[in-house]
């Protein structure tokens, strides 16, 4: 079978010309038979158009590659329009930003971490009242009779004989921690709860090298809520702290500050009485504070408030407070320890 060729040297659309041999004597012009083509190779028969096949395949797949890119953009574009034709606010300034924040605080203020803890510890925190025998205030072992010791914040006593400290509910059965010079000598003691109800209490427990005495009161309120109490494995001197009572019988009242030491040494000027392994703090405490709970910004005590120290004769807070660590308290109340 003849080949077709696949390229022509001659335009298909001129007439092809008889050609002549110049060398043939005699001819002048005369046209020359066309020459042989070639024999087609053996394979030939089974691949016509082999290479026009192979390009109008490719020419398809390229014309298809395009196809779905023009597709994938027209999906795009689909896509995208509406955000294009949306008008985009640009992001705020570090001003902007700041000016809202002060806006939004001055319309509601954030409340204080202090006011918070206090808020957390209030409905524990109770006043209590011992009232003196008439004639004679009853000694106590490390005190001499009708005295507290120099420099503590000892409870203010009034004409009628009565001394006013703090102290504070541990278990919701009525079982107050406060401090053994509060109601020393008492012949009667009475505590009063944050909800205003009053209830006398009696002594069941003292831990003098603590300077800590347990009540438990004889009526207690349906609600009665008991203080969280915490570790001080964790307290490190920076911390901030409130204390809370009753100083000078006013309150209750709140005081904030810092620990500013730890496993400090209290001595009395006359020597009657020493604490050790105290928490020294700088929230103001005055007599009437002794016996009220030292409490963390979480709302937690971590010790009960003990002493001052003030190297004037008066008995009144210059910045150093002392308090006895939880641990201590809750072991004078037979709680377990932490």
């Amino acid at each position: 079978m003849r080949r077709t060729p696949l390229y022509s040297r001659t335009p298909a659309s001129l007439p092809s010309r008889p050609r002549t041999d110049p060398s043939s004597p005699g001819t002048t012009g005369a046209a020359m038979p066309p020459p042989e083509e070639p024999a087609p190779a053996p394979g030939d028969a089974q691949r016509p158009h082999g290479r026009g096949v192979r390009r109008r395949l490719e020419r398809g797949r390229r014309t298809e590659r395009w196809l779905w890119a023009v597709g994938a953009v027209c999906l795009a574009v689909a896509a995208g329009w509406p955000g294009w034709t949306t008008q985009h606010k640009s992001a705020p300034t570090l001003e902007q930003i700041d000016a809202h924040m002060r806006e939004s605080i001055a319309k509601e203020p954030l409340a204080a971490a202090a006011a918070a803890a206090y808020a957390a510890v209030r409905p524990s925190v109770v006043r209590v009242v011992g009232t003196a025998p008439a004639q004679t205030g009853a000694a106590v072992p490390g005190r001499r009779a009708g005295r507290a010791p120099a420099q503590t914040p000892a409870p203010p006593h009034g004409e009628d004989g009565r001394s006013v400290g703090t102290g504070v509910v541990v278990v919701d059965n009525g079982l107050i921690l406060t401090n053994l010079h509060v109601v020393a000598g008492a012949q009667r003691i009475t505590v009063s709860f944050a909800d205003g109800s009053e209830s006398e209490a009696d002594l069941v427990n003292l831990q003098p090298e603590n300077d800590l005495a347990v009540l438990r009161a004889r009526v207690v309120p349906d609600d009665l809520h008991a203080a969280t109490l915490r570790s001080t494995a964790d307290l490190a001197p920076g911390d901030e702290v409130i204390a809370v009572g009753f100083p000078f019988g006013i309150g209750p009242s709140a005081s904030q500050g810092v620990v500013s030491g730890l496993k400090r040494e209290f001595r009395s000027p006359e020597g009657e009485r020493v604490l050790a392994n105290l928490i020294q703090f700088d929230a103001a405490a005055n007599p009437g504070n002794s016996g009220g709970p030292l409490v963390t910004l979480d709302g937690h005590v971590v010790g009960i408030v003990t002493a001052i120290l003030n190297p004037s004769p008066q008995r009144t807070f210059i910045g150093i407070g002392f308090a006895v660590p939880i641990e201590s308290a809750a072991a004078a109340a037979g709680m377990p320890p932490f």
